[in-house]
């Protein structure tokens, strides 16, 4: 895991690369690799790349980055990790490739060199990258299939600017232009930023499972190699897999590394399996879980379970309890490392920073679970909502009319979103809207300024691309599920996982959200005997513990919403009162800012 940077002068009348700038957005992103930095600059000054490293694989400065091959012409700044780069290697050494060093890198290079952008197809693993092709003289960027990794560009019309981050790019001075509507709403709407949108006009994310050409004619158009969503409405029904030994590859892959690998484990059936496989494979990890002492001795407590799942498999096990007072304390860091503003992400943070105290590099996370095999309740409440409101004629209609007749009164005595359970429910993009949204559409009035409202919902369109994530998708679990892959796991999920870890120095590793196993499970998904959570968690060769195995189906909880209404003051509990903490830190002004570039965002937010 590391940062990654490049700038590329394109226009023949741009000026050349920057060296300041390179070195101000690669040490921005220094917390992404402490353990080494290096910068390129080509002879003409037009192509830049750096690279903050944080040694995983291959730790000798053979591994260092940016990275290139011996005839010069090829060189990559690169992050995350690709599982299968060993069998790469030796396909590579039978057709004639010879190897400096041992890392995935490397092999990345020579992929390109074999196969140009094509190279994608062979990966497994979670990446982003940026190579130079000086024969063509053209950049090109890739991100994995699920965008686990992230990449963010800026183009000004004249350079491309890339890197890891949205605030290292802004760190650089010459990106972050302007406010952009859609990023401000998307983030009251949902609780994230949804791609490719940031809070910054200029500043887009790289599409995730899709590579990226620039050269003298400016960026093309992103070449898509991977959508969920098209691959759930094209799978054709074939027999279920060989679910055991298709989890076991996937674990085996994820442990692939020169360091040793951790696991976070909760009291739920994802990490505990992660965990038992980890142990077949020999790993026997050190295992860390996170508790709350407001849950201490309650239901919601997930220490004593975990216990008994490391003494089960014979882990070194940790545990960090965290308190208001922790919160309190690391609120301002935290609120600081989020990359984009989030909702979620706390308690990813703190596990996260106890980690890095027992000195862990890498950590396998049980998450993307209840995606690939339907464990969230949206999977059953969602299909049952639609069912019911589309049989009524013109709900949504009536259902829009009742809202505006009723607003007042009904805000008074129901939850915010029951006013829109007939407007919303009868489609299956809607109806996901209205159970994982934050604030409706209805009432950002309330928290950003009109104008920035309007502009940022006709930019965003939520409902129609919502509606455009599962169209053609016939099965009601796979719509849903093309839903939470597509927003939940990518927009906030994973990128929570990458900032919170990263913050310290973590690398977070997640077996479920693996290409392999992804298209070994959705031909099954929603169909007659699909495998489900409970058949997962049967797989490994030593049974769970029994009082795992049947513990009720609950989400993991933090108590970042008592804590942030305690600290922030406001009227407003809850989520909701922590975005409104959230965005009004995101939206700050730097000490050394003058006139704030999302300055009209806020107005209304922050009162």
């Amino acid at each position: 895991m590391c940062g990654v940077v490049a700038i590329f002068a394109y226009a023949a009348d741009a000026p050349p690369v920057d060296p300041a700038e390179l070195h101000r957005i690669r040490e921005a992103m220094r917390h992404r690799g402490p353990d080494g930095a290096g910068s390129w600059i080509a002879d003409d000054g037009c192509i830049g790349l750096a690279h903050r490293r944080l040694s995983i694989i291959d730790l000798t400065d053979q591994g260092a980055q940016p990275m290139a091959l011996a005839e010069g012409d090829l060189r990559i700044t690169y992050n995350g990790e690709v599982y299968n780069f060993k069998s790469l290697r030796a396909e590579l050494e039978e057709q004639g490739h010879r190897f400096r060093g041992f890392s995935d890198t490397e092999v990345l290079l020579h992929l390109y060199r074999r196969y140009g952008a094509e190279m994608v197809h062979k990966l497994r693993g979670m990446y982003a990258f940026a190579l130079w092709d000086g024969a063509r003289r053209g950049l090109l960027l890739a991100r994995d299939p699920f965008g686990i990794k992230p990449l963010y560009i800026a183009d000004d019309g004249r350079t491309v600017r890339v890197a890891s981050q949205v605030k290292a790019l802004r760190a650089g001075g010459a990106a972050g232009v302007g406010a952009d509507p859609a990023g401000h709403v998307g983030f009251y709407l949902f609780g994230y930023v949804p791609e490719p949108h940031t809070l910054y006009r200029d500043i887009r994310a790289v599409p995730a499972g899709a590579t990226l050409w620039i050269d003298s004619a400016g960026p093309r158009t992103p070449l898509p190699f991977f959508d969920p969503s098209i691959e759930l409405s094209n799978a054709e029904e074939t027999p279920a897999p060989a679910l055991a030994e298709t989890l076991r590859d996937s674990v085996r892959h994820h442990l692939v590394s020169d360091v040793p690998v951790g696991v976070f484990l909760s009291a739920g059936l994802d990490s505990a399996t992660v965990v038992a496989l980890a142990a077949e494979a020999g790993s026997r990890p050190a295992t860390l879980t996170l508790g709350f002492d407001e849950y201490a001795g309650t239901s919601r407590d997930e220490v004593p379970l975990a216990q008994s799942v490391a003494n089960a498999y014979g882990t070194d096990h940790g545990v960090q309890r965290i308190t208001a007072a922790d919160f309190d304390a690391h609120r301002d860091a935290l609120l600081a490392a989020m990359d984009q503003p989030t909702i979620d992400g706390v308690n990813t943070y703190f596990v996260a920073r106890a980690a890095a105290g027992l000195n862990m590099k890498v950590a396998l996370s049980g998450l993307g679970g209840d995606e690939i095999f339907a464990g969230y309740d949206t999977f059953r409440q969602i299909p049952a909502l639609v069912r019911r409101v589309a049989a009524l004629p013109g709900a949504a209609r009536l259902g829009q009319a009742a809202r505006f007749l009723s607003a007042s009164w009904i805000a008074a005595v129901a939850p915010p979103k029951a006013a829109g359970v007939l407007e919303l429910g009868g489609r299956y993009g809607d109806a996901y809207l209205l159970r994982r949204g934050l604030f409706m559409p209805w009432e950002l009035h309330n928290v950003l300024e009109p104008d920035l409202v309007r502009a940022g919902m006709a930019a965003l369109d939520p409902r129609g691309r919502l509606e455009a994530t599962h169209r053609a998708i016939g099965e009601p679990v796979r719509k849903v599920a093309a839903l939470e892959i597509g927003w939940y796991l990518r927009n906030q999920l994973l990128r929570d996982a990458d900032w919170a870890g990263m913050a310290h120095s973590l690398e977070i590793r997640v077996p479920f959200v693996d290409i392999d196993l992804f298209r070994a499970l959705f031909p099954v998904m929603g169909r007659p005997g699909a495998p489900t959570k409970r058949t997962m968690a049967a797989c490994p060769a030593q049974p769970l513990p029994t009082a795992v195995l049947q513990r009720p189906k609950s989400g993991f909880f933090t108590p970042v919403e008592s804590w942030a209404a305690n600290a922030n003051g406001r009227k407003e509990r809850g989520l909701r009162g922590w975005a409104r903490t959230v965005y009004a830190a995101a939206t700050a002004p730097a000490p050394a800012e003058v006139s704030p570039t999302a300055q009209p965002a806020i107005a209304r937010a922050a009162r």
